[in-house]
């Protein structure tokens, strides 16, 4: 693996609606020696094993929001960590919005000491402004977003400049367009086709909208509901966007 370059690999590009093609929201990126999740909706940790990644290789995890379908298998990881043939040796840093701590210890208060790790390092980040954490190979930085109040969105930075964005749910907001500036890859929601645009949500023409105002260099779209497996989504995000286009699907892998 290239050390300067940020690998990606797009576990879930789905929804909570049960699917055998798509698990729900999770990304994979690995920087340096670290393993980065962003975000472990169902089947997550399916696609991790089918990815060759381990749980315990985990070095940190990042929510965009408490949604079932971005953060129900944060109780898997952790109940699994508990398993002697699992043992985590190594700290497991969890970064989320403002208000995580508590969604934890009332995770705490239903599964007791079965999700309490020695190793957990837990963090939140300003939903009310932009926010910013150094670590060890890489950079985040944070801006809120349109959907639940502790929605984020992440800017990842290699040491070396590379850069990923990973918008969360959002519906339309220059927040989105102010972090993802210039970035390298947006990997950006798409959840309904145009026609069918929900609030908190975003369709492939405005995906394509945020990336040409952002003035990024590649668009991957995700977090699609079924309705998007029947039209051309591509199509429709081609009215905006003219770079370079990719439809997330379970298990694709780029690096930049």
């Amino acid at each position: 693996m290239n050390k300067q370059s940020i690998h990606i690999t797009i576990l879930g590009s789905g929804t909570c609606v049960p699917s055998l093609k798509r698990s729900a929201s999770s990304v994979l990126l690995e920087i340096e020696n670290n393993k980065i999740l962003i975000d472990s909706g169902p089947g997550t940790t399916q696609r991790l094993l089918e990815a060759g990644i381990s749980i315990n290789q985990l070095t940190h995890i990042f929510y965009s929001h408490f949604h079932p379908d971005h953060i129900s298998e944060l109780i898997t990881i952790l109940f699994s960590s508990k398993y002697s043939g699992l043992t985590r040796q190594k700290s497991l840093h969890i970064t989320a919005g403002t208000g995580f701590l508590d969604f934890y210890n009332r995770l705490k208060s239903a599964f007791g000491h079965w999700i309490d790790l020695d190793t957990l390092i837990l963090d939140e980040m300003s939903i009310i402004t932009g926010d910013h954490r150094t670590f060890d190979g890489f950079n985040v930085d944070t801006m809120p977003t349109n959907h639940n109040p502790e929605s984020l969105a992440y800017r990842f930075t290699s040491i070396a400049g590379a850069s990923v964005v990973y918008s969360g749910d959002t519906d339309e907001c220059q927040e989105l367009i102010q972090i993802a500036r210039n970035a390298d890859i947006l990997i950006c929601e798409s959840a309904m086709p145009d026609a069918q645009k929900v609030k908190g949500h975003l369709t492939p023409s405005l995906a394509g909208n945020i990336a040409h105002e952002a003035k990024v260099s590649q668009l991957i779209l995700t977090h699609f509901y079924p309705e998007c497996d029947t039209v051309d989504i591509a199509r429709q995000c081609r009215t905006i966007w003219s770079g370079p286009l990719w439809l997330a699907q379970d298990l694709m892998r780029l690096a930049v």
